[in-house]
Protein backbone atom coordinates (compact mmCIF):
# COMPACT_ATOMS: atom_id res chain seq x y z
CA UNK A 1 0.00 0.00 0.00
CA UNK A 2 1.01 3.55 -1.08
CA UNK A 3 1.59 5.08 2.68
CA UNK A 4 2.22 8.52 1.43
CA UNK A 5 -1.14 8.24 -0.32
CA UNK A 6 -2.68 6.47 2.74
CA UNK A 7 -1.76 9.55 4.89
CA UNK A 8 -2.63 12.18 2.52
CA UNK A 9 -6.45 10.18 2.11
CA UNK A 10 -6.25 10.18 6.31
CA UNK A 11 -5.52 13.76 6.46
CA UNK A 12 -8.49 14.62 4.32
CA UNK A 13 -11.18 12.18 6.28
CA UNK A 14 -9.48 13.64 9.45
CA UNK A 15 -10.38 17.24 8.29
CA UNK A 16 -13.86 16.67 6.91
CA UNK A 17 -14.93 15.15 10.31
CA UNK A 18 -12.93 17.48 12.76
CA UNK A 19 -13.23 20.63 11.09
CA UNK A 20 -11.45 23.09 13.09
CA UNK A 21 -11.56 21.31 16.17
CA UNK A 22 -13.21 18.46 18.57
CA UNK A 23 -15.57 20.51 20.54
CA UNK A 24 -16.42 17.81 23.03
CA UNK A 25 -12.85 16.23 23.58
CA UNK A 26 -10.90 19.39 23.66
CA UNK A 27 -13.34 20.62 26.73
CA UNK A 28 -13.29 17.56 28.87
CA UNK A 29 -9.69 16.36 28.59
CA UNK A 30 -7.60 19.01 27.16
CA UNK A 31 -4.26 18.32 25.28
CA UNK A 32 -2.51 16.89 28.23
CA UNK A 33 -4.67 13.87 30.12
CA UNK A 34 -3.71 10.15 28.52
CA UNK A 35 -5.66 6.86 27.99
CA UNK A 36 -5.50 3.71 26.37
CA UNK A 37 -8.14 2.19 24.22
CA UNK A 38 -8.54 -1.15 22.33
CA UNK A 39 -9.82 -2.29 19.48
CA UNK A 40 -12.25 -5.44 19.63
CA UNK A 41 -14.00 -7.79 16.57
CA UNK A 42 -17.50 -7.85 17.55
CA UNK A 43 -18.03 -10.77 15.31
CA UNK A 44 -15.64 -13.53 13.64
CA UNK A 45 -14.22 -12.55 10.50
CA UNK A 46 -10.72 -11.36 8.43
CA UNK A 47 -8.78 -8.72 9.86
CA UNK A 48 -7.58 -5.85 7.66
CA UNK A 49 -6.16 -2.18 8.46
CA UNK A 50 -3.00 -2.29 10.39
CA UNK A 51 -1.50 0.49 8.62
CA UNK A 52 -4.74 2.85 8.61
CA UNK A 53 -4.42 1.94 12.40
CA UNK A 54 -0.61 2.89 12.69
CA UNK A 55 -0.77 5.97 10.57
CA UNK A 56 -4.60 7.44 11.97
CA UNK A 57 -3.68 7.91 15.51
CA UNK A 58 -0.24 8.99 14.86
CA UNK A 59 -1.69 11.77 12.67
CA UNK A 60 -3.35 12.93 16.08
CA UNK A 61 -0.79 12.22 18.54
CA UNK A 62 2.85 11.45 16.88
CA UNK A 63 3.98 10.04 20.43
CA UNK A 64 1.04 7.63 20.96
CA UNK A 65 1.71 3.54 21.45
CA UNK A 66 -0.20 1.34 18.71
CA UNK A 67 0.38 -2.46 19.72
CA UNK A 68 -0.96 -4.43 16.57
CA UNK A 69 -2.21 -7.71 18.20
CA UNK A 70 -3.40 -9.13 15.22
CA UNK A 71 -2.11 -8.75 11.60
CA UNK A 72 -3.49 -8.44 8.28
CA UNK A 73 -5.68 -10.92 6.51
CA UNK A 74 -5.39 -12.94 9.83
CA UNK A 75 -8.81 -14.91 11.24
CA UNK A 76 -10.28 -13.06 14.58
CA UNK A 77 -13.19 -14.36 16.73
CA UNK A 78 -15.69 -12.83 18.43
CA UNK A 79 -14.44 -10.78 21.70
CA UNK A 80 -10.69 -11.04 20.21
CA UNK A 81 -8.17 -7.87 20.93
CA UNK A 82 -6.74 -6.89 17.38
CA UNK A 83 -4.91 -3.50 18.70
CA UNK A 84 -4.31 -1.42 21.94
CA UNK A 85 -3.61 2.62 21.68
CA UNK A 86 -1.74 4.71 24.17
CA UNK A 87 -1.69 8.28 23.61
CA UNK A 88 -3.30 11.61 24.63
CA UNK A 89 -7.03 11.29 25.15
CA UNK A 90 -8.00 14.23 23.07
CA UNK A 91 -6.45 12.77 20.04
CA UNK A 92 -7.49 8.93 20.11
CA UNK A 93 -10.99 10.48 20.53
CA UNK A 94 -10.67 12.37 17.11
CA UNK A 95 -9.06 9.51 15.62
CA UNK A 96 -11.45 6.98 16.72
CA UNK A 97 -14.13 6.99 14.48
CA UNK A 98 -12.72 7.54 10.84
CA UNK A 99 -10.12 5.00 11.69
CA UNK A 100 -12.71 2.25 13.10
CA UNK A 101 -15.05 3.36 9.96
CA UNK A 102 -12.13 2.21 7.51
CA UNK A 103 -11.09 -0.56 9.27
CA UNK A 104 -14.34 -2.32 9.71
CA UNK A 105 -15.14 -1.50 6.14
CA UNK A 106 -11.36 -3.13 4.97
CA UNK A 107 -12.20 -6.13 7.18
CA UNK A 108 -15.68 -6.92 5.89
CA UNK A 109 -13.85 -7.00 2.14
CA UNK A 110 -11.48 -8.81 3.16
CA UNK A 111 -13.81 -10.92 4.73
CA UNK A 112 -16.13 -11.80 1.70
CA UNK A 113 -13.26 -12.38 -0.28
CA UNK A 114 -12.50 -15.20 1.90
CA UNK A 115 -16.31 -16.90 2.26
CA UNK A 116 -15.98 -16.21 -1.76
CA UNK A 117 -12.58 -18.19 -2.21
CA UNK A 118 -14.17 -20.96 0.48
CA UNK A 119 -17.44 -21.34 -1.85
CA UNK A 120 -15.78 -21.44 -5.00
CA UNK A 121 -13.12 -23.90 -3.68
CA UNK A 122 -10.34 -24.19 -7.25
CA UNK A 123 -7.66 -25.14 -7.45
CA UNK A 124 -7.07 -23.41 -10.68
CA UNK A 125 -9.43 -20.26 -10.95
CA UNK A 126 -8.75 -17.31 -8.57
CA UNK A 127 -11.18 -14.74 -7.55
CA UNK A 128 -10.70 -11.14 -7.82
CA UNK A 129 -12.41 -7.15 -7.93
CA UNK A 130 -13.29 -4.82 -9.98
CA UNK A 131 -13.70 -1.13 -10.41
CA UNK A 132 -16.43 -1.21 -8.40
CA UNK A 133 -15.33 0.38 -5.33
CA UNK A 134 -16.26 3.32 -3.00
CA UNK A 135 -15.05 7.10 -4.72
CA UNK A 136 -11.50 7.81 -2.81
CA UNK A 137 -11.36 4.51 -1.02
CA UNK A 138 -9.62 2.04 -3.92
CA UNK A 139 -6.39 1.37 -2.78
CA UNK A 140 -7.95 0.70 0.39
CA UNK A 141 -10.65 -1.69 -0.64
CA UNK A 142 -8.49 -3.58 -3.24
CA UNK A 143 -5.97 -3.90 -0.69
CA UNK A 144 -8.51 -5.75 1.14
CA UNK A 145 -9.35 -7.76 -1.17
CA UNK A 146 -5.74 -9.00 -1.43
CA UNK A 147 -5.36 -9.58 2.38
CA UNK A 148 -8.37 -12.15 2.03
CA UNK A 149 -6.86 -14.22 -0.57
CA UNK A 150 -8.05 -12.60 -3.58
CA UNK A 151 -6.41 -10.80 -6.52
CA UNK A 152 -6.94 -7.14 -8.31
CA UNK A 153 -8.03 -6.37 -11.34
CA UNK A 154 -6.66 -3.21 -13.56
CA UNK A 155 -7.13 -0.43 -10.82
CA UNK A 156 -8.20 2.40 -13.08
CA UNK A 157 -8.63 3.26 -16.18
CA UNK A 158 -5.31 4.02 -16.78
CA UNK A 159 -3.07 0.62 -16.40
CA UNK A 160 -5.09 -1.85 -18.73
CA UNK A 161 -7.12 -1.59 -21.99
CA UNK A 162 -10.34 -3.27 -21.63
CA UNK A 163 -13.09 -2.82 -24.22
CA UNK A 164 -16.46 -3.89 -23.05
CA UNK A 165 -19.65 -3.82 -25.27
CA UNK A 166 -19.93 -0.09 -25.28
CA UNK A 167 -16.60 0.34 -26.73
CA UNK A 168 -17.41 -2.10 -29.50
CA UNK A 169 -20.87 -0.92 -29.95
CA UNK A 170 -19.31 3.06 -30.76
CA UNK A 171 -15.91 1.49 -32.69
CA UNK A 172 -17.75 -0.92 -34.95
CA UNK A 173 -16.27 -4.14 -34.16
CA UNK A 174 -13.95 -5.77 -31.34
CA UNK A 175 -11.60 -6.39 -34.14
CA UNK A 176 -11.45 -2.49 -35.53
CA UNK A 177 -11.10 -1.54 -31.85
CA UNK A 178 -8.30 -3.92 -30.78
CA UNK A 179 -6.27 -3.04 -34.00
CA UNK A 180 -6.64 0.97 -32.88
CA UNK A 181 -5.46 0.56 -29.64
CA UNK A 182 -2.81 -1.77 -30.32
CA UNK A 183 -1.86 0.20 -33.19
CA UNK A 184 -0.69 2.81 -30.56
CA UNK A 185 0.02 1.14 -27.18
CA UNK A 186 2.83 0.39 -25.02
CA UNK A 187 4.21 -3.33 -25.17
CA UNK A 188 3.93 -3.75 -21.29
CA UNK A 189 0.03 -3.51 -21.30
CA UNK A 190 -2.41 -5.68 -22.10
CA UNK A 191 -5.43 -5.80 -23.70
CA UNK A 192 -8.75 -7.42 -22.47
CA UNK A 193 -12.12 -7.89 -24.48
CA UNK A 194 -15.43 -8.81 -23.27
CA UNK A 195 -17.27 -11.39 -25.18
CA UNK A 196 -21.26 -12.20 -25.11
CA UNK A 197 -21.65 -14.17 -27.73
CA UNK A 198 -19.73 -17.39 -29.97
CA UNK A 199 -19.09 -14.74 -32.83
CA UNK A 200 -17.65 -12.44 -30.46
CA UNK A 201 -15.14 -14.55 -28.84
CA UNK A 202 -14.15 -16.34 -31.87
CA UNK A 203 -13.08 -12.18 -33.41
CA UNK A 204 -11.44 -11.44 -29.97
CA UNK A 205 -9.29 -14.80 -30.32
CA UNK A 206 -8.45 -13.78 -34.35
CA UNK A 207 -7.65 -10.22 -32.82
CA UNK A 208 -5.27 -11.57 -30.58
CA UNK A 209 -6.58 -10.28 -27.43
CA UNK A 210 -4.32 -11.23 -24.32
CA UNK A 211 -7.36 -12.03 -22.12
CA UNK A 212 -11.07 -12.56 -23.17
CA UNK A 213 -14.37 -11.96 -20.51
CA UNK A 214 -17.20 -14.03 -20.48
CA UNK A 215 -19.84 -11.81 -19.66
CA UNK A 216 -22.89 -12.81 -18.12
CA UNK A 217 -22.23 -16.29 -19.12
CA UNK A 218 -23.49 -19.77 -18.20
CA UNK A 219 -20.87 -21.93 -16.26
CA UNK A 220 -22.13 -24.30 -19.26
CA UNK A 221 -21.71 -22.05 -22.22
CA UNK A 222 -18.27 -21.34 -20.66
CA UNK A 223 -17.49 -24.45 -20.62
CA UNK A 224 -18.65 -25.21 -23.99
CA UNK A 225 -16.99 -22.31 -25.56
CA UNK A 226 -13.73 -22.18 -23.51
CA UNK A 227 -12.27 -24.78 -25.34
CA UNK A 228 -11.72 -22.52 -28.86
CA UNK A 229 -9.50 -20.35 -26.59
CA UNK A 230 -6.05 -20.58 -26.98
CA UNK A 231 -3.90 -21.36 -23.90
CA UNK A 232 -1.89 -18.09 -24.10
CA UNK A 233 -5.19 -16.24 -23.81
CA UNK A 234 -6.22 -15.28 -20.59
CA UNK A 235 -9.87 -16.29 -19.57
CA UNK A 236 -12.06 -14.25 -16.56
CA UNK A 237 -16.00 -14.64 -15.87
CA UNK A 238 -18.18 -11.82 -14.51
CA UNK A 239 -21.49 -10.44 -14.45
CA UNK A 240 -24.58 -11.77 -12.81
CA UNK A 241 -22.23 -13.92 -10.29
CA UNK A 242 -23.58 -13.94 -6.62
CA UNK A 243 -22.33 -15.90 -3.81
CA UNK A 244 -25.19 -18.29 -4.01
CA UNK A 245 -24.30 -19.36 -7.93
CA UNK A 246 -20.61 -19.09 -7.37
CA UNK A 247 -20.03 -22.77 -6.82
CA UNK A 248 -21.60 -23.47 -9.97
CA UNK A 249 -18.43 -21.67 -11.72
CA UNK A 250 -15.82 -23.90 -10.04
CA UNK A 251 -15.58 -25.88 -13.13
CA UNK A 252 -15.86 -23.53 -16.30
CA UNK A 253 -12.10 -23.47 -16.69
CA UNK A 254 -11.78 -19.88 -16.54
CA UNK A 255 -8.26 -18.67 -14.95
CA UNK A 256 -10.49 -15.90 -12.99
CA UNK A 257 -13.57 -14.73 -11.99
CA UNK A 258 -14.03 -10.96 -11.34
CA UNK A 259 -16.97 -10.19 -8.57
CA UNK A 260 -18.60 -6.83 -7.79
CA UNK A 261 -19.70 -7.69 -4.67
CA UNK A 262 -16.46 -7.70 -2.92
CA UNK A 263 -16.69 -3.87 -2.75
CA UNK A 264 -19.84 -2.64 -4.01
CA UNK A 265 -22.25 -3.93 -1.00
CA UNK A 266 -20.03 -5.42 1.32
CA UNK A 267 -20.92 -5.05 5.21
CA UNK A 268 -18.38 -4.19 7.34
CA UNK A 269 -17.34 -6.50 10.05
CA UNK A 270 -18.30 -5.38 13.33
CA UNK A 271 -15.42 -3.70 15.34
CA UNK A 272 -15.81 -1.84 18.59
CA UNK A 273 -13.15 0.56 20.50
CA UNK A 274 -13.20 0.48 24.22
CA UNK A 275 -11.34 2.46 26.91
CA UNK A 276 -9.10 0.44 28.77
CA UNK A 277 -9.63 1.32 32.68
CA UNK A 278 -6.43 2.88 34.41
Amino acid sequence: MNTIKLRLLLEQFFIEDIGDRDVTSELIFGNGKTGSMVFLAKEDGIFCGEQVINTGFRLMDENCQVNLIAKDGAHVKKGQEIATISGKISALLKAERVVLNLVQRMSGIATKTHQALSVLDSGKTRICDTRKTTPGLRMLEKYAVRCGGGYNHRYGLYDAVMIKDNHISFAGSISGAVETVKSSLGHMVKVEVEIETEAQLKEAIESKADCIMFDNRTPEEIAEWIGTVPKEILTEASGGITLENLHSYRNCGVDYISLGFLTHSVKSLDISAKVIPE
